[in-house]
């Protein structure tokens, strides 16, 4: 029993540093403000999500967060926060969806409730907290978002328009892309993280 412990700790290490690792690695979209960054660090969450559980995938985001908050800090540790909640909500609806049924079926709605709870949780965090507070403790005032939004979307009038046609677009999209990954590569990623 302690042994499968042991692992279990290990493997969650293992995948937390690989998502941190991972998180360094972000790129804009021309189709996004700049500050809207893609990186694939859900990916290894996601990983330990469906092999060791749904809370195994939050653990690992929240370790990748804290790495990120004491090594690289750079909003305050408000990018982190949203960081992990996003990311948590994604692994987790993922996992538990997955847990009910392990097959290929069940990966796939799993993945989809993932992707669809990332942007819900994106949408209602960003417009009453996240977005708020980068106002009030970075002094990044709301109306620059929005015009940084609306100068590559002419549609986004306000904050509301901004989370509907900025914000939610990018999860979604960033959850297909981790999801994608998790798809092609789990069932042979699988074998080493049950051992």
């Amino acid at each position: 029993m302690r042994d499968q412990r042991l692992n279990k700790l290990v493997k969650i290490s293992v995948l937390s540093a690989a998502a941190f690792i991972l998180m360094l690695i972000e790129f804009p979209l021309p189709f996004f403000p700049e500050f809207l960054k893609v990186d694939i660090s859900d990916f290894p969450a996601l990983l330990g999500s469906f092999a060791l559980g749904p809370l195994a995938g939050v653990i690992i985001e929240a370790v990748k967060n804290i790495l990120h908050v004491l090594l690289k800090n750079t909003t305050a540790g408000i990018g982190e926060i949203a960081n992990f909640v996003v990311g948590a909500a994604f692994v987790f609806a993922a996992g538990m969806v997955y847990k009910i049924k392990k097959d290929r079926a069940h990966a796939l709605y799993g993945l989809i409730a993932g992707v669809v709870a990332m942007a819900a949780v994106a949408a209602v965090c960003n417009l009453f907290i996240f977005l708020p507070l980068y106002e009030k403790v970075l002094g990044f005032p709301i109306p620059a978002i929005v015009d940084a939004g609306a100068k590559i979307n002419p549609a986004i009038k306000d904050l509301n328009t901004f989370v509907a046609l900025s914000i939610v677009p990018f999860n979604i999209l960033k959850g297909i892309i981790v999801a994608l990954l998790g798809f092609l590569s789990y069932k042979s990623l699988s074998p080493i993280l049950h051992r």
